[in-house]
């Protein structure tokens, strides 16, 4: 190497020790990074939260008014939510500066966290009143749902094996079937907290992301034939494998019109408010649904309320936000520089997708009733700060994908 060489390494080494001096760095890698994030994916978050807490107050304040558990305090829902929303857009403006390679390198302790949470609320379940048969709940100075905790981990997960166990995956058969076996071990885990909804989306991401994993699309069809086969055999021998409650819901479902229990009250009131609104809505605070006929209209049937108040056209309207997020999101996911930052963004968008989707059966009867949210529209903190955590990883992903734009237009 010639000596001018050896000054021009020397003065990049300098540039970069001072461009790095003062950064906070794990993992011998800067934390926080820079670039532009994508603007439009911003927007169509902030327009569903904002949307959200208007429905969701609308929805919960004559509930709240004459329920003794909020204190008659028709604001209670709200306040409580609308806190969450605010550390939860903090913190995903803080987490859209982190460098995508750190959330890889702590990948590890996240999955370990999350298969720990799992576990745990089996084994130490936290009871609500009036839910008592479920296990759903954990508490550890906060009461949360470890589930939404772990959906997050579960894609970080997917997505870091998938890229680290790339060759083995294309080329040895059995470690394709370690995946669906992990995958089907953590279903378990969930369908345990007697959270039926939860497993089933779980599932579906979880093979959705094997396929564009690059998993062997003969064990990807093996995989959705086993679980078509698995939910066939679940609903013929319900009463035997479901819990009386679970079988119950499934028996209303298939003899809808024949059903004289209440366990169809809910998507009853549902299927009213949903007609009730027409194709221009009653206006906006002016449901009849939710004056005590459907039972927690703030949380799995908020958008019942929505339709009724807003009718089909501007529901529609709502509906497409959400596929222009998941849409934007598959935009951020091709133009990733590694194949986790990819898999990453499109399991979370899938997640999304593919929540909205079951929760929209389940509101309509076109699904059984399994309880399962409405992503920026139902009730519930720990669900709508993990939900901004993950549009937070998103956006850092974009901001990378754009680091990488502008570095090859300088190369």
């Amino acid at each position: 190497m010639s000596s001018e060489q050896l000054r021009q390494t020397a003065v990049k080494n300098t540039a970069s020790a001072k461009k790095s001096k003062g950064k906070f760095r794990l993992f011998g890698l800067d934390v926080f990074i820079g670039g532009g994030f994508d603007i439009v994916y911003m927007v169509i978050v902030l327009m569903l939260l904002t949307i959200g807490l208007v429905m969701m107050f609308s929805a919960s304040y004559i509930s709240a008014k004459y329920d003794y558990a909020t204190g008659y305090d028709a604001t209670y829902y709200i306040k409580r939510q609308l806190g969450f929303a605010i550390f939860g857009v903090a913190l995903m403006f803080l987490i859209s500066r982190i460098n995508p390679e750190i959330l890889k390198k702590a990948t590890p302790v996240i999955a370990a966290i999350s298969l720990v949470l799992l576990i745990l609320v089996l084994i130490h379940p936290y009871r609500l009143d009036g839910k008592e048969e479920f296990r759903r709940w954990l508490k550890l100075g906060i009461v949360f749902q470890p589930s939404d905790v772990a959906k997050l981990g579960i894609i970080m997960t997917f997505a870091w094996l998938l890229e680290k166990y790339r060759h083995q995956i294309e080329t040895k058969w059995w470690f394709a079937l370690l995946l669906f076996g992990l995958l089907g071990f953590l279903c378990i885990l969930i369908y345990l907290e007697k959270h039926l909804s939860c497993t089933i989306l779980v599932m579906l991401i979880g093979i959705c992301m094997l396929y564009l994993g690059g998993v062997d699309n003969r064990w990807f069809i093996l995989g959705i034939t086993a679980g078509i086969v698995l939910i066939a055999v679940v609903v013929l021998f319900r009463d035997k494998i479901l819990d009386p409650y679970q079988a119950e819901r499934i028996d209303s479902f298939i003899h809808k019109d024949y059903d004289d229990t209440d366990t169809r009250w809910q998507t009853n009131q549902s299927l009213f408010a949903l007609g009730s609104g027409g194709f221009f809505g009653l206006g906006l605070g002016n449901s009849r649904q939710k004056y005590l006929y459907m039972p927690e209209p703030q949380n799995d049937f908020i958008f019942a309320i929505v339709g009724e108040e807003l009718g089909f056209f501007r529901s529609v309207l709502i509906l497409l936000l959400f596929a222009a997020l998941v849409f934007r999101g598959f935009v951020i996911a091709s133009r990733a520089k590694s194949m986790f930052e990819r898999l990453l963004v499109l399991g979370i968008s899938l997640q999304v997708g593919l929540q909205t989707i079951l929760n929209i059966l389940v509101v309509t009867d076109l699904m059984p009733n399994t309880g399962i949210s409405l992503p920026f529209f139902s009730y519930g903190g720990t669900a709508l700060v993990m939900q901004l955590i993950e549009m937070g990883i998103v956006l850092a992903v974009s901001r990378s994908g754009d680091r990488k734009k502008r570095a090859a237009e300088n190369a």
